[in-house]
């Protein structure tokens, strides 16, 4: 008995030191979320008369820099940057190091964004801005306004916004060359925008969103947005900048060789109407010219020439440029044609054929279409020589299989390529599995109009002008969830027109219906949309 109940009381200690320490364990207390706090600066924050090149900044705790490229913000800019540490490790102190000359009677502020953060939990001191003035004075006017994209929905994060002093010296090309007078940034989400710490004084108003952080437009990478008139500082006014992308002026690169029957001429801008033509051994060379497909570069064929060279030509209202090809021993295109549809084709497509070499004689007696029953089905085509593409226009019925087959000869190249048999097969689906969309527009400003159906993304579905109307419908749409968007044509070209900054031009007007429409199978939607709002 006395050995049983040792072993019974060893047992009951043992339960209770294990209560005990279950009852004591600590839990590490509630999580910081409190940010660092500046205990003292030297020179003071807000200081004038400012000549120091070191700045100190002591906190309650250590920090470090987290993000400081994306968030620091110097304005005016400086040619330069500053300095600032700690660079990679923890401190309490906060050192800024500039690397300029100040100048004269200006205010700078550097604006360290979300880049400040605690060493343990990470926690931001928010938006801390160090402010001085090289005078006796802090300038201490703004100007504020908001930026949107001119085109799409969602507008560009990390966004400049400037002002340039406009005075005796001041010339529209000084956003290409200098640094602006102030700066300031959206960051990654604000679509709002404050310039502080402004001196009162013209001002030009712009907006860049860079490729290259420079400060200066480049108008081949950069989106631009700028307000029109000058702006005369104290000013009230919510200014708002639409950013868009220029199209640069047309250049010609010189061309290269793609294959024993074809030249790549590449270009930048707007290049419409142009003209190019080709000699060799200076007789006049027939060629053709053709776009290539989702590039700015131009197709140009000829006969197979074998290590010699052309001379070509290329001339529109804006420039004309003369090239000389070298040829090299190059094996030659073969004739190739696939179908744009495979599987199914829509109601409101149209049954195109691909070619990768152009089209120069047609045999339609040898090309026949018919449906899932072998009744024959009237046609008509049309060729888009500058595209490549053979379209065949016919009547669709639903639930219906279609067969286009092509004899051999059928078509005939410009370097006499015929093709061999070829055979596509398309289906339509059933009419219920569409939906069909009207749209009632309300406080239309002027006509044309286009009006574009577009996915999440911005990508164009569907696209319809109107000249006069105010009701427009779409049928057979795919059944989705569609974006609106709706241009005002002022120039009537039936293209939505981008800005020129040195033309000051703004982009045409544009305007997103706020919710997304849903288009169901088999539904018929009716939609008010009221372009006033």
């Amino acid at each position: 008995m006395k050995k049983i109940n040792i072993q019974f009381l060893i047992f009951l200690s043992f339960v209770f030191i294990v209560s005990c320490a279950k009852r004591g364990t600590i839990t590490g207390g509630d999580k910081d979320v409190t940010p660092p706090k500046i205990v003292s600066s030297n020179p003071k924050n807000l200081s004038t008369q400012f000549n120091s090149k070191t700045i100190k900044i002591n906190f309650d705790e250590f920090i470090k820099i987290k993000d400081l490229q994306k968030n620091l913000i110097v304005s005016p800019p400086m040619q330069n940057q500053i300095t600032v540490l700690p660079q990679g490790t923890a401190s309490k102190q906060l050192v800024i190091k500039i690397n300029d000359t100040l100048k004269v009677n200006t205010t700078y502020s550097f604006n360290f964004g979300q880049s400040i953060v605690d060493n343990n939990e990470g926690n931001a001191y928010p938006q801390f801005k160090y402010v001085f003035s090289t005078g006796k004075e802090l300038d201490s006017l703004f100007i504020e306004g908001t930026i949107k994209d001119s085109y799409e929905k969602e507008t560009d994060t990390y966004v400049n916004v400037m002002l340039f002093e406009v005075d005796e010296n001041f010339k529209d090309s000084i956003i290409y060359k200098q640094n602006p007078r102030y700066i300031t940034n959206t960051l990654d989400s604000l679509k709002t925008f404050k310039i502080e710490n402004v001196k009162a004084g013209n001002y030009k108003l712009i907006a860049l969103k860079e490729k290259n952080a420079n400060y200066k437009f480049d108008p081949n990478s950069d989106k631009i947005g700028f307000y029109n008139q000058t702006i005369t500082v104290p000013d009230k006014s919510i200014f708002e900048l639409e950013l868009f992308k220029e199209i640069p002026k047309l250049k010609v690169k010189k061309p290269s060789q793609a294959s024993g029957n074809r030249g790549l001429l590449g270009y930048e801008g707007y290049n419409k109407d142009s003209k190019i033509t080709a000699t060799y051994k200076g007789n006049t060379l027939p060629i053709k010219v053709t776009k290539f497909p989702e590039k700015d570069s131009l197709q140009i064929w000829f006969p197979v020439i074998k290590n010699d060279s052309i001379a070509i030509q290329f001339e529109n209202k804006e420039l004309k440029k003369d090239f000389v090809l070298k040829l090299k021993n190059q094996k030659q295109d073969t004739l190739s044609i696939t179908a744009k549809q495979r599987g199914s084709i829509g109601f409101n497509e149209v049954f195109t054929l691909n070619t990768n070499t152009p089209l120069e004689k047609f045999d339609f007696s040898k090309m026949s279409l018919s449906k899932k029953d072998s009744s024959k089905v009237e046609f008509k085509t049309n060729y888009d020589e500058f595209n490549n593409k053979l379209e065949v226009l016919f009547k669709k019925d639903e639930g219906e299989k279609y067969t286009l087959n092509m004899l051999p000869g059928t078509v005939e190249d410009y370097l006499g390529q015929k093709n061999d048999s070829l055979k596509f097969v398309v289906s339509t689906k059933n009419f219920s599995d569409y939906g069909n969309l009207k749209l009632n527009f309300k406080n239309i400003k002027s006509f044309p109009i286009i009006i574009e159906l577009t996915d999440s993304k911005g990508k164009i579905l569907e696209s319809h002008y109107s000249e006069d109307n105010s009701s427009v419908e779409f049928s057979f749409l795919e059944p989705r969830k569609y974006s609106l968007r709706v241009i005002y044509d002022e120039n009537k070209n039936k293209e939505r027109d981008t800005g020129s900054y040195l033309d000051k031009k703004q982009p045409e007007e544009v305007y997103h219906y706020p919710t997304e429409i849903d288009v169901r199978a088999n539904w018929d939607v009716n939609q008010d949309v009221d372009l006033g709002n």
